[in-house]
């Protein structure tokens, strides 16, 4: 989601509410205790270079269980870290949560909660590492006319 998306999602609650990609919800009395502006200059495994930037908000709970962030106050963090860190709302964010390690997550809406998203790596020049996104066609009865293993034979 673009975080002009989930600022406009704010407006409209009262409570916010974090959900896993495992189904369960991010403690009710987490801070949200960074907004950044990431920015990503690599180059790919194709020789490409790329710019990339996202923002990051970091979710955290601790033993404070009578803390609860509030939809207006996150829209106050959010607008302050525009302002000052010069972020574009048109920016995608990912969250980062503490699970076993840091982890980071996209993020979706389903009308009444954030979710939080897996993510995934990729190569981004399949063209150029020879790596097709077709899937390769086989005739059933060529894998008819592969020999097959026998039990005793050790040859799987």
């Amino acid at each position: 989601m673009k975080l002009s998306e989930i600022k406009n999602k704010l407006s409209t609650l009262e409570t916010i509410c974090f959900e896993l990609p495992n189904g369960k919800l991010v403690p009710s009395h987490f801070h949200v205790t960074e907004i950044g502006k990431i920015t990503k200059h690599f180059i790919d495994c194709g020789g490409t270079v790329r710019n990339e930037e996202v923002v990051s908000f970091q979710l955290w709970n601790a033993n404070d269980y009578n803390h609860k962030l509030y939809p207006e106050k996150l829209l106050k963090i959010i607008e302050l870290s525009e302002k000052t860190l010069n972020i574009n709302d048109n920016l995608i964010v990912e969250v980062e949560y503490q699970g076993k390690s840091i982890e980071k997550y996209g993020i979706d809406f389903d009308e009444k909660k954030f979710i939080l998203t897996t993510k995934q790596t990729d190569c981004l020049a399949k063209d150029k590492c020879g790596i097709t996104t077709e899937k390769p066609k086989v005739k059933l009865s060529d894998l008819q006319k592969q020999p097959c293993c026998l039990p005793n034979e050790n040859c799987c």
